[in-house]
């Protein structure tokens, strides 16, 4: 069967990656992902076949993803923070159905927020709610609506991280 990661890279820094994930990437012969991430790992990952697509080519850069996988490399499709939080598990998923010759392993990682949270000395040691403002995969309305439902909510405190361009 033809193995495709989905591999959360972590908050940015090499160090900040699980050794999950580097052991992951260093089992790839293809690592793929929005070009500023593939930037991040690149100098780490020698001898390995690099592929990227920017911003807002996320479907395309799956797709890719896939069909390399088929080609029998094995393949990791990264993403910032954790895979499974805001990163591209989801979509992944979606589009394996039609790759079904394709295993696909979720890597998980250091999240924006919990990495920030170290990094700034507020450990998230009570409840806490994220909420992504990026309109990239879901439409503006829906955030708005997620956002007014919990700045109304009593007791609401917020941490944000924005890192779309």
């Amino acid at each position: 069967m033809n193995k495709l990661y989905v591999v959360g890279i972590g908050p940015g820094a090499y160090e900040k990656m699980t050794i999950e994930a580097a052991n992951a990437l260093n089992n790839s012969d293809v690592i793929i992902g929005y070009t500023v991430y593939v930037d991040l790992v690149k100098e780490h990952f020698s001898g390995k076949e690099f592929l990227t697509t920017p911003m807002k080519k996320e479907v395309d850069r799956c797709v890719m993803a896939f069909e390399e996988a088929m080609k029998g490399k094995t393949v990791s499709m990264i993403c910032s923070g954790d895979a499974g939080v805001y990163g591209m598990s989801g979509l992944m998923y979606a589009i394996g159905v039609k790759y079904p010759e394709v295993e696909l392993e979720i890597i998980p990682g250091v999240t924006a927020a919990t990495g920030g949270a170290a990094v700034l000395g507020a450990p998230l040691i009570h409840d806490f709610c994220l909420i992504s403002l990026s309109d990239l995969l879901t439409p503006w309305e829906k955030i708005e609506a997620r956002l007014l439902n919990h700045f109304l909510a009593p007791e609401t405190i917020m941490f944000q991280a924005l890192f779309d361009a």
